[in-house]
């Protein structure tokens, strides 16, 4: 009956107290953005870690204005890394915090790999891309995976 109520007033919005389930595809994204986040922190901070042990395997190609010791670089690529990891194992039980903390991070790690490019290129443009993808599921479809 509320249905044909609503069909005849073209109102679209379930009732107030129905609930609409998420879609497996926006679940799917959202599962899909988590596990990019475990495994971009983890490769990240374990760039970090090379960069920390053996400054000789990056090589700079081209000069650019900011330039940084490859022992800071390997710091904050650590602890970006880490968070990034952590917020990413914390999306997957659909933690407010977590989200917010991916999509912050994530922009971070944007402005970092574009300063990274000089030491490589194609990985950090990689990332780039991937972080971007992760910050639109996390916006689009981030509360998701809570229901």
């Amino acid at each position: 009956m509320a249905s044909t109520q609503r069909a005849a007033s073209g109102s679209n919005t379930p009732p107030s107290g129905a609930s609409t389930a998420p879609s497996s595809t926006a679940v799917g994204l959202t599962v899909f953005a988590a596990v990019m986040m475990i495994m971009l922190g983890v490769l990240q901070a374990i760039q970090g870690v090379v960069a920390l042990f053996n400054d000789d395997f990056y090589v700079v190609g081209q000069k650019w204005v900011f330039e940084f010791d490859l022992t800071t670089w390997g710091w904050i690529h650590l602890v970006v890394g880490a968070v990034v990891a952590v917020a990413g194992v914390f999306v997957f039980q659909g933690v407010l915090w977590a989200r917010l903390v991916g999509i912050a991070v994530g922009a971070i790690s944007i402005v970092l790999n574009f300063m990274w490019l000089p030491h490589y290129p194609i990985w950090s443009l990689l990332i780039i891309a991937l972080d971007v993808f992760v910050i639109w599921a996390l916006t689009a479809h981030g509360r998701d995976i809570a229901s």
